[in-house]
């Protein structure tokens, strides 16, 4: 459909089809940049149940100082004294926490693995880390 065209498009009929919650399959991760300032997040691709073509995540929801929060998977890398980027992810990001709680080290392990997931405060699925 062309641009112009796309404006005189009417409202449809169905509603978006809602995802549950539910254990899916990481089959391939990649870093994306975000924004203007180009910031790094993570992005994994999941099999979900009954679903031909792969969803993306790229938010957890884990929990901190008691409450849950939601935050997207960004890179964060430690700092060293002379305020440089190490090659390691920064200690209690939730990136971190996310891989930690998987159980793999390093964000390619993540793929083949299984995780659940719930939903954000907008009904989005996300990652469960706690």
């Amino acid at each position: 459909m062309e641009n112009q065209e796309i404006l005189k498009a009417e409202i449809g009929e169905k509603e978006i089809e809602k995802l549950k919650p539910e254990k899916v399959k990481i089959e391939k991760v990649e870093v994306v940049e975000v924004g203007d300032k180009g910031n790094k997040k993570l992005v994994c691709y999941v099999k979900y149940p009954g679903k031909e073509e792969t969803i993306q995540i790229s938010s957890v929801k884990y929990e901190r100082n008691k409450k849950l929060q939601v935050t997207g998977l960004w890179i964060n890398f430690e700092r060293d004294e002379e305020k440089k980027d190490t090659d390691k992810l920064q200690k209690g990001s939730a990136t971190a926490l996310f891989l930690k709680n998987v159980g793999v080290k390093t964000a390619l392990e993540l793929e083949g693995k299984e995780v659940d997931t719930t939903e954000d405060e907008k009904g989005y699925l996300c990652f469960k880390c706690y």
